[in-house]
């Protein structure tokens, strides 16, 4: 029995490694991410260093619904960046980088959310 040596949690487990600031300093501070699906349309604004969401607006919130015609289409789509954009700016954050999945492309809803949360004042990295 005393061949076997239990392992103790202490030398199984290592911290993560901390990201040296060279690297840090190169990454983009606030990231869009925009999902489309059948129904809605929604986009959030994530902190990179912290990993949290930062800001987020949707078709599916309620007090929009009554004035939107649908809550999918093109127009809805720039309506939630426009929204979008006036809540970074009342957070004070001028500049988000887009970051688009490898299927969406630079023309309709997301062509819409993009232009119009570039006019609502936030610029774009």
């Amino acid at each position: 029995m005393g061949f076997f040596r239990s392992a103790r949690l202490d030398d199984m487990v290592t911290p993560p490694p901390a990201r040296a600031p060279a690297i840090t300093k190169f990454l983009k501070p606030y990231i869009l991410k925009m999902n489309f699906t059948n129904n809605f349309v929604s986009a959030q604004v994530i902190h990179t260093p912290s990993a949290t969401v930062t800001c987020s607006a949707s078709s599916q919130e309620k007090l929009l619904r009554p004035s939107m015609e649908s809550t999918r289409d093109v127009a809805a789509a720039a309506k939630i960046g426009k929204l979008l954009g006036e809540r970074l700016l009342f957070k004070g954050i001028p500049a988000v980088s887009v970051s688009m999945s490898r299927d969406q492309k630079y023309h309709g809803k997301v062509k819409a959310m993009i232009d119009s949360l570039r006019d609502a004042g936030v610029k774009l990295l």
